[in-house]
């Protein structure tokens, strides 16, 4: 989370519950991974508490390396892949699943990229105006085009869902991606990804709807 390491564990409390609760009542494997979010959420919060504890005064600089390297392995890899593929195991309308997939590749596309970055380019974190700033030294030129299709896969596919919870889902991430652009772009990464952590409670409705069924 943004603000402090005690609301960062305090959201990974709040959502590792609710990410248990989701895996407990999914009754299928299919709903597994997207029962899941929360609970994932629930691990890059922890890393990033541990960051804010790192980013203070002499402190070894593991404690800063690590929770960063983690965070944005999290926030830049695993989401562009999990969100798409989550949503593609409850499609069963084949139109939409194809498209689906489509985001899926362009997903594994863009996180294969980032992986790569991490592992060529420096990555750094640091605190300001009482958010975590993360810079990510990649490829200038292909920024925006990296910024596109990190985008697509993670917004774009819960709009595709059969299910209206989901697309309700969406609507709620996108409006969360809007104001964190307009009121915080310097601190996208942080605190899109705290609006996110929040909305994924939606999950356990959703997975609970979907038991129903």
């Amino acid at each position: 989370m943004c603000f402090s390491a005690g609301a960062s564990f305090g959201a990974s409390i709040l959502l590792g519950t609710i990410g248990i609760a989701s895996i407990q009542k999914t009754k299928n494997l299919q709903s597994l991974p997207f029962a899941s979010i929360p609970m994932f959420f629930a691990l890059q919060q922890i890393m990033e508490g541990m960051l804010w504890i790192g980013l203070g005064e002499h402190v070894d600089s593991n404690w800063r390396f690590f929770p960063t390297l983690i965070f944005l392995g999290f926030s830049q890899v695993l989401w562009p892949i999990w969100v798409p593929l989550s949503i593609l195991f409850l499609e069963n309308n084949q139109t939409r699943r194809k498209v689906l997939s489509v985001l899926l590749l362009i997903g594994i596309s863009v996180s294969c990229y980032f992986l790569y970055c991490m592992i060529a380019f420096d990555f750094s974190a640091e605190i300001r105006s009482g958010h975590i700033k993360y810079t990510l030294d990649f490829p200038v030129f292909l920024e925006k085009w990296s910024g596109a299709f990190y985008f697509l896969p993670i917004v774009l596919s819960p709009f595709l869902a059969g299910r209206k919870e989901i697309r309700f889902l969406g609507i709620a991430v996108l409006i969360s991606f809007l104001i964190t652009m307009i009121f915080f772009s310097d601190y996208l990464i942080s605190i899109w990804c705290f609006f996110a952590a929040l909305l994924s409670i939606l999950v356990f409705g959703i997975v609970l709807k979907i038991n129903k069924e």
